[in-house]
């Protein structure tokens, strides 16, 4: 009779260790009707034609509404990703923005 080996391999759960604790979701606004929302893009995938199609459909439900575009932010994924992230809350502030719409490809 052969005598055979058997190779036995550590499991390792692919999502990995939760490390931080599920936080609340922030409070949703109850209308965008007269509302400031800021853009935010990576330049990854298409976001340019995106942000075009979004702000044509938030416009056909919510007549007063604004935009601070991509533009205006520049790539959110950079080399200064850390710095620009951070100077987000007080840009928000300045520009008067109530909402954020943030994307990103892969």
């Amino acid at each position: 009779m052969a005598k055979t080996t058997e190779t036995q391999y550590e499991v390792v759960w692919p999502s990995g260790e939760r490390r931080q604790k599920i936080q609340p979701l922030a409070r949703r606004l109850p209308t965008l009707n007269g509302k400031t929302i800021a853009q935010l893009w990576d330049y990854l995938f298409m976001g340019d034609e995106v942000y075009a199609t979004l702000e044509d459909e938030i416009r056909k439900q919510h007549l007063d509404v604004k935009f601070v575009s991509w533009r205006e932010f520049g790539n959110t994924h950079t080399i200064n990703e850390r710095e620009l992230l951070a100077s987000l809350p007080q840009r928000f502030k300045d520009l008067g923005v109530d909402a954020t719409i943030s994307s990103m490809a892969c």
